[in-house]
């Protein structure tokens, strides 16, 4: 199992926000913490407000933070949101063409790994991942002065 780049931005956009529960943050700022462009973390961003993780105010003062507290928020949840598909293998997708799908017990497996998989994921919260000690590490490697909760 492999998640797209996309999701792993919106994972870690979403971490940053928790890490900031105080205040609001902007994409610019997310984008040099991670050295990830930000035109490509603005299509993450819509993505996550649209999906209704992210709460994004324009303007002057405006910017983004999480729309739900962090033990609101599935890991599971956000990444079957942010997935664009789950198809692990052909046979697994729409439009599948795979010639020996009717006889092959792959797609079964596959699917049953991929639904292992998504059950832990629903047994975490993104407040799993912003624990008091957890935080304090993820602030330092970010370079953030963050008082731990």
């Amino acid at each position: 199992m492999r998640l797209t780049q996309y999701t792993d931005f919106s994972l870690r956009v979403l971490i940053y926000l928790g890490l900031h529960d105080d205040r609001r943050c902007t994409i610019r700022e997310i984008s040099e913490a991670y050295g990830i462009s930000r035109n490509h973390l603005m299509k993450v961003v819509q993505q996550l407000a649209a999906e209704g993780f992210v709460e994004s105010v324009r303007g002057v003062g405006g910017g983004l933070s999480l729309a739900h507290a962090p033990e609101e928020l599935s890991v599971g949840r956000i990444v079957r949101a942010m997935e664009p598909d789950m198809g692990l293998v052909e046979c697994m997708r729409p439009n599948n063409e795979c010639v020996i799908t009717r006889a092959c017990a792959l797609a079964g497996m596959l699917d049953e790994a991929r639904t292992a998989f998504l059950a832990v994921l629903d047994g975490y919260t993104l407040g799993d991942i912003l624990l008091p000690a957890r935080r304090k590490n993820l602030s330092k490697l970010l370079d953030l002065r963050i008082v731990p909760a």
